[in-house]
């Protein structure tokens, strides 16, 4: 069996020019994520979403893209969650998504800010029926005695909510505002492209970086 040091993959699928990249990075990711659905990637809108506690500790998890607009990048949560304690606390935060059949990372920094209630109700009765009682019963990152805590609560809100629940006062969307959005290509030799948007106050400015 290999060891992790002789783990190790030759990237070679594609590369990223300056005039594949665009001007606007917003075109540039909705084209890889158009291509991430396409490939059939299992959960294509996956990313990382890094936050930071008030003491400077970071956390980082797996979360959902649910929406995407030239503002930024929404995803839905619990507002008494850690990630949410940390975002009030500390609204700077770093997304990465990873698509690795195709060899690429997209790396978002910026800042957070919470959606319309409107918008999170919009999304909320999208949700399935399940996930919207779950919403509920679920005291996100908080400790509980075991997993018949969180089916009690479920058992007893299907009861109570036959049709579906309302959504939660504290669960809802935040939108990344990115600063920064960096576009990763595998390449042959570890020579990867790397192609970084910044914004500015005339809008995006473009650079390549060393990989």
């Amino acid at each position: 069996m290999p060891t992790l040091a002789d783990l190790r993959k030759e990237y070679s699928l594609a590369g990223l020019t300056e005039a594949d990249a665009g001007g606007d990075p917003f075109a540039l990711f909705h084209r890889w994520l158009d291509q991430a659905v396409a490939a059939e990637i299992s959960d294509p809108n996956a990313m990382i979403l890094a936050t930071v506690a008030p003491d400077g500790s970071p956390s980082a998890r797996a979360v959902l893209l649910k929406a995407l607009d030239p503002r930024g990048f929404t995803f839905f949560t619990n507002y008494d969650s850690r990630k949410g304690r940390e975002m009030g606390a500390n609204p700077k935060v770093a997304l990465c998504f990873l698509w690795h059949q195709l060899e690429r990372q997209v790396r978002v920094e910026g800042t957070v800010e919470i959606v319309s209630a409107a918008e999170s109700d919009q999304y909320f009765v999208k949700r399935p029926l399940g996930s919207r009682l779950g919403a509920w019963a679920s005291p996100q990152s908080a400790v509980i005695a075991g997993r018949e805590v969180l089916e009690a609560a479920h058992a007893e809100l299907t009861a109570k909510y036959p049709d579906g629940p309302p959504r939660p006062p504290n669960w809802g969307g935040y939108r990344v505002l990115p600063t920064v959005i960096e576009f990763w290509q595998g390449r042959p030799s570890r020579l990867h492209d790397r192609i970084r948007f910044a914004r500015t106050a005339s809008g995006w400015a473009r650079v390549r970086l060393a990989p």
